[in-house]
C-alpha cells in the first residue's frame, strides 16, 4: 500500500523532527528537537499527539540523551533514568509512552557495564528506529485486519484523530479506513470536530484531503442527530489505553459517541495496536485520566469566547466501557467479548 501522504515523525541529521500539530492545517512545519528535553517539550505542549506516536516520540528522545551524553560525558545511567522519568511525566493517559520508555530500559539496563557510551548510543538509537518500524508496520496490518469489518459502502464516524498523525505512520482507525479504501470498499468518514483541541476539525479531516478520503465535518453534538437520520453506518476510533477487562480510554467525547452508537444499534470499534493495552490495569477505573489547560476550553489560539474567571473541567479523556464495544482490532487480530477472556488470551500467546 502507498506511503500516507503524511510523515509525522522522522530522524534527520541526528536530531528528531516533529510535525507540529498545534499549527496545522494552516502550516505546515517541522519542530527540530535535538535533546530529551525538547522531545519532552514537545510531548507536553502537543507538538505531538496520539498514543503511538508519543511511544515512537519518547524512545527517540532516550536516543538523544544516550547521544549527549556519550558528547558531554558523565555518568551515563544517571542521564537515561533523568531522561525518562522526564518523559514519563509528559502525559499521564497513553501507555504507549511507557511502553516504548520501558522497551528501551529494558536495553541499556541490560548492555554491558564495560559497553562503551558510543556503542549504547548506537544500540539506542537503532531500537527507536525498530519500535517506529514496528509501529508502521502493526498500522498497516491493523488496517487489513480492520478493513472487513467496515461496510462494502456507507458512512463511518470517527472522534479525535487516529490517523498517521497519531502513529508513526498509516495510523489505527483511519488506518483501517485507508485500507478500506485502498480494497475498493466506498466509505465516506464523518469526522467530530472533537473539542476542545479540534483534533477532528484540523487534523483528521485535512489528514483525509491530504489521501483524497471524501470527509464532512461536524459539531461533536451533531453526531446523535445523524445517527438518528441513518446518515452513519459504523463508527471507528483509536484508544490511548485499553484496560484488562476490555475498557478503552480516549479522547474526551468518545464515551458519548460509543453510547448513542449502542442507542442506534451501530457498529463501535476500537483500532490500537497491542501496546496500548495495558493487562497491569483491571478495569477503566484505574487509568490516569489527564486534566490539561483551562485555556483549551476557554478558547482557540488568540480566540477567547468565554468569560474571565469562570471555573473549568478540561479532561482530555473518557473511558468508554467494554460493553458498549463491538471489537478491538489489533495487529494480532480482532477481538470481541469476554474481552477479559480475549484479552488475557493474546498476552498467554
Amino acid at each position: 500500500m502507498a506511503a500516507p501522504a503524511v510523515e509525522t515523525l522522522r530522524w534527520r541529521e541526528d536530531a528528531l523532527e516533529l510535525l507540529d500539530q498545534r499549527v496545522l492545517p494552516s502550516e505546515v512545519r517541522y519542530v527540530r528537537c535535538e535533546s530529551s528535553a525538547e522531545v519532552a517539550d514537545a510531548i507536553r505542549t502537543m507538538v505531538v499527539r496520539g498514543a503511538p506516536a508519543i511511544g515512537c516520540t519518547a524512545a527517540y528522545g532516550i536516543a538523544l540523551a544516550a547521544s549527549d551524553a556519550q558528547r558531554v560525558g558523565g555518568d551515563l545511567r544517571a542521564r537515561l533514568i533523568e531522561a525518562t522519568d522526564m518523559l514519563a511525566a509528559t502525559r499521564p493517559t497513553a501507555v504507549n509512552l511507557r511502553w516504548a520508555l520501558e522497551r528501551m530500559r529494558a536495553l541499556w539496563s541490560t548492555s554491558a557495564t564495560g559497553e562503551s557510551a558510543t556503542v549504547l548510543a548506537a544500540e539506542l538509537l537503532a531500537e527507536a528506529k525498530r519500535i517506529h518500524a514496528e509501529d508502521i508496520a502493526a498500522n498497516q496490518t491493523m488496517g487489513r485486519l480492520g478493513a472487513a469489518l467496515m461496510p462494502a459502502a456507507g458512512r463511518v464516524l470517527t472522534h479525535c484523530n487516529a490517523g498517521a498523525l497519531a502513529t508513526a505512520g498509516h495510523g489505527t482507525a483511519l488506518g483501517v479506513i485507508r485500507s478500506a479504501v485502498a480494497s475498493g470498499k466506498k466509505l465516506e468518514v464523518i469526522a467530530d470536530e472533537t473539542r476542545p483541541f479540534l483534533q477532528g476539525a484540523r487534523l483528521t479531516a485535512w489528514e483525509l484531503q491530504q489521501e483524497g478520503i471524501p470527509v464532512t465535518l461536524i459539531a461533536d453534538s451533531a453526531a446523535g442527530y445523524l445517527m438518528s437520520r441513518g446518515q452513519i453506518d459504523a463508527v471507528i476510533v483509536g484508544a490511548d489505553r485499553v484496560a484488562a477487562n476490555g475498557d478503552v480510554a480516549n479522547k474526551i467525547g468518545t464515551y458519548t459517541v460509543a453510547t448513542l452508537a449502542q442507542r442506534h444499534a451501530l457498529p463501535f470499534y476500537v483500532a490500537c495496536p497491542v501496546s496500548t493495552i495495558d493487562p497491569r490495569v483491571a478495569t477503566g477505573a484505574d487509568i490516569p485520566i489527564e486534566e490539561r489547560s483551562a485555556e483549551e476550553v476557554l478558547g482557540f489560539a488568540d480566540q477567547r469566547w468565554a468569560p474571565a474567571g469562570v471555573a473549568v473541567r478540561n479532561p482530555a479523556f473518557d473511558v468508554t466501557p467494554a460493553e458498549l464495544v463491538t471489537a478491538i482490532v489489533t495487529e494480532r487480530g480482532i477481538l470481541r467479548a469476554p474481552y477479559a477472556s480475549s484479552i488475557a488470551a493474546l498476552f498467554r500467546n
